[in-house]
């Protein structure tokens, strides 16, 4: 246990291989004469510390009664016990400070010192979305992203805490308007040039601070926390915008052909929308739809995408997910929510053996068989890496041939009519 040999220890008093500050502890137990047990940490040749744990009594040895003290290792059981106390009061995935530390420690550490003290509060734009659209592994890429960005713009003495899913708190002591306002202008110029992520690094910011002790500190908390969802309100348009750009972009990437699809099919779907008499609303969002149909294509991996040979069972269930992820993106992007239900249910058939849903004639909602016609016009007549493109007119055949099966037949009907009208 101590390192060294048995020739060495034999005859030596124990207390010698016991750490000075224990040392008193293992007298009391053996003068009081008690079975109890208990720990000391002993002294390693080597100058390290180990554990034991220590059980004496008692026993008759050689006619004589004597004190005998047993030690077990208990080196592994302690650093259990760290790790459990450091996770207790430590976000496991950022390894920041967790909120019931912040509650429970700090909050008493600084409930009457350290004036000013000064609240940031920080909420990750668009986690919902990262999560429902590339999976959690990169939301928590994201999150542990946020968390060195915090760090580095900290000064040495603030704490910075994980406060919820998204939210992130940073307390600076004794910290001036100055202090305050330079964090917060490294968080914003950093957070701008990183490029490197799925969608952009966008973080809303909520400050308060606390001057005198006749501050409540759960007030100026609350204060943080009503000023930051100030903020996320005032830029929330243009926060959601540069995200749904941005997944516009990656979807383009991923597929040059789709720029131009999006453009065609915006041009066609309009047509179609203006034929049966579609209110403004449902035709803005016929456009949205246009662009935005396989947004969910975002997640799904290039080289399933862009295969031209024909794809696997395996590949074909993954391209298949790609109307949900679609879905659940738009649900958790207020600009786009109100086409979510479309994007869900564009491969539906109007016989029900499309998917995801399996829904079957009118329970398809109609923009979303309004974008299966013209998107299944547009593939058939400009081709795709997969299919060779066919002429119009074969493109008008073979969308009459599937009226009823795969499409609505009242609307191949009116937009077969606008096609021949225009030509």
């Amino acid at each position: 246990m101590f390192g060294c040999s048995p020739s060495y220890a034999v005859g030596r008093n124990l207390l010698e291989f016991i750490a000075p500050e224990y040392k008193e502890i293992m007298i009391d137990k053996i003068k009081s004469d008690s079975e109890a047990p208990y720990e000391v940490a002993g002294l390693k040749n080597t100058g390290s510390k180990v554990f034991a744990e220590v059980t004496g009594r008692q026993i008759t040895h050689r006619g004589r009664r004597v004190r005998m003290e047993i030690l077990n290792n208990i080196n592994e059981r302690k650093k259990a016990e760290r790790r459990i106390r450091y996770l207790s009061f430590h976000d496991k995935l950022t390894e920041l400070y967790n909120r019931t530390y912040f509650e429970k420690v700090l909050l008493n550490i600084y409930k009457d010192r350290e004036l000013p003290l000064n609240f940031i509060i920080c909420d990750l734009n668009g986690l919902r979305l990262v999560n429902d659209a590339f999976g959690y592994n990169e939301g928590d890429k994201l999150l542990k992203r946020v968390a060195k960005i915090l760090k580095y713009c900290s000064r040495e003495e603030d704490i910075i805490a994980r406060w919820g899913e998204d939210e992130f708190f940073m307390l600076m002591p004794r910290s001036t308007e100055k202090d305050v306002g330079e964090a917060i202008n490294k968080i914003k110029k950093i957070c701008s040039k990183t490029k490197d992520q799925k969608i952009p690094l966008n973080i809303s910011l909520g400050i308060s601070t606390r001057e005198s002790q006749s501050q409540d500190l759960k007030d100026v908390i609350k204060e943080a926390e009503n000023n930051m969802y100030k903020n996320k309100l005032l830029r929330r348009k243009s926060i959601y915008n540069s995200i749904i750009s941005s997944l516009e972009r990656i979807l383009w990437e991923k597929n040059r052909e789709t720029k131009e699809h999006a453009e065609r099919l915006k041009r066609l779907i309009l047509q179609l929308g203006n034929a049966i008499n579609l209110p403004q609303n449902k035709l803005d969002e016929l456009v949205l739809l246009s662009t935005l149909h396989d947004i969910g294509k975002v997640a799904i991996p290039d080289k399933i995408l862009m295969k031209k040979g024909k794809l696997t069972a395996k590949e074909w269930k993954i391209i298949k997910r790609h109307p949900e992820i679609g879905y659940k993106i738009a649900e958790s992007t207020p600009q786009i929510a109100s086409i979510a239900e479309d994007i869900l249910s564009h491969h539906e058939w109007w016989n029900g053996a499309g998917y995801p849903q399996g829904l079957k004639g009118n329970d398809i909602p109609v923009n979303a068989c309004i974008a299966s016609i013209v998107d299944a016009y547009d593939v058939m007549t400009f081709g795709r890496h997969y299919k060779e493109a066919i002429s119009e007119e074969e493109a008008k055949e073979e969308l009459k041939r599937c009226s009823g099966t795969q499409f609505n037949p009242m609307l191949v009907e009116k937009f077969v009519m606008c096609r021949e009208k225009l030509n």
